[in-house]
């Protein structure tokens, strides 16, 4: 088919990729413009630096919202248009454009978790499971039917981790979608279960240990690995790139949320090969303990390297 992609995190790159060697004709590639980075440089999306090692044409507008903009799309005279994270709004003239239409890869199991961070709204909401879609777009909010849907076990994976099995899963389905249209039919969305992933601020990525400590094992995994969960001590940021939920007894309350308590003091439900080593928080239920964090400026290590240059002691108050 003669295909328009639009893309821009390393989620779409993948996607664009099997496009490529199932045979399919990309003309062109449209991405966010680049953008400011951490350290001040302005770089290319993950799908610009992508579409230009193959060879395809990039477009970054920032709008398709304008007329010269809708008729450039509409002139690359595409069968269909797979969009996969774009982070743009299409408008009806767009979406109409190409011969099929326009079909994306959605990272959830809709309607649950319509919109922008659907990845990591199922992790923060402690769902069992999630999936992609091949959904074709209609104007409203991840609103249209879908064509093909896979699903995966959530299983204790972090957001970068479920991020990778999403992409590469949406890819095969976008494929196979794209080699028989006919045979998979678009099947409306039902109305029971809708809900919607909003945007992630990253001022959530600063743990709350005045939640349960399933909660706050569930935000660690769900900002891994952007915006990256942190706590503060001394007036440094410490990140939190994996932790576990310590075996307490149901109920047990071992300090104030927030308090940093010796491992060795815990009463543990079960023996565990790892207690002494590191520290353990303790939250408005249970306690975590931080298996790799990182300071900044540093890479990432154990908890137990942590402190042997960076003193927590038992009774700080995070």
């Amino acid at each position: 088919m003669r295909i328009v992609f639009m893309g821009t995190p390393e989620f779409a790159v993948p996607v664009l990729d099997a496009l490529v060697k199932a045979g399919h004709q990309v003309v062109a590639a449209y991405s966010q413009p680049p953008r400011r980075g951490n350290r001040g440089k302005v770089a290319p999306s993950p799908v610009q630096v992508r579409a230009e090692a193959l060879g395809i044409a990039v477009r970054t507008p920032v709008s398709l919202l304008d007329a010269a903009a809708q008729a450039e799309f509409a002139a690359l005279a595409a069968d269909v248009a797979v969009v996969a994270a774009y982070g743009l709004i299409l408008p009806r003239a767009a979406l109409e454009a190409p011969r099929l239409g326009c079909l994306n890869v959605h990272g959830s199991l809709l309607p649950r978790w319509r919109g922008a961070a659907p990845i990591q709204r199922a992790i923060l909401a402690g769902d069992a499971e999630t999936g992609v879609g091949i959904m074709q777009m209609e104007a409203g909010l991840d609103t249209g039917p879908v064509r093909l849907e896979g699903r995966t076990p959530i299983d204790g994976k972090t957001a970068g981790e479920l991020t990778a099995e999403l992409s590469a899963m949406g890819a095969r389905l976008m494929v196979a979608v794209l080699g028989d249209v006919a045979a998979y039919p678009a099947v409306a969305q039902t109305e029971d279960g809708v809900t919607y992933a909003t945007k992630i601020d990253k001022a959530e990525a600063r743990l709350d240990f005045g939640r349960d400590a399933v909660d706050v094992e569930r935000q660690v995994r769900a900002f891994n690995p952007a915006p990256g969960a942190f706590f503060e001590v001394g007036g440094e940021r410490v990140r939190v790139h994996s932790a576990e939920i310590l075996p307490l007894p149901p109920g047990e309350r071992v300090g104030e949320r927030g308090l940093v308590i010796d491992l060795s003091a815990l009463p543990l439900s079960q023996p565990s090969p790892l207690r002494g080593e590191g520290f353990a928080i303790a939250c408005g239920s249970g306690a975590i303990r931080p298996l790799l964090v990182q300071r900044a400026g540093r890479g990432v290590m154990t908890a137990d390297e942590l402190l042997r240059g960076f003193a927590i002691p038992a009774g700080t108050q995070l």
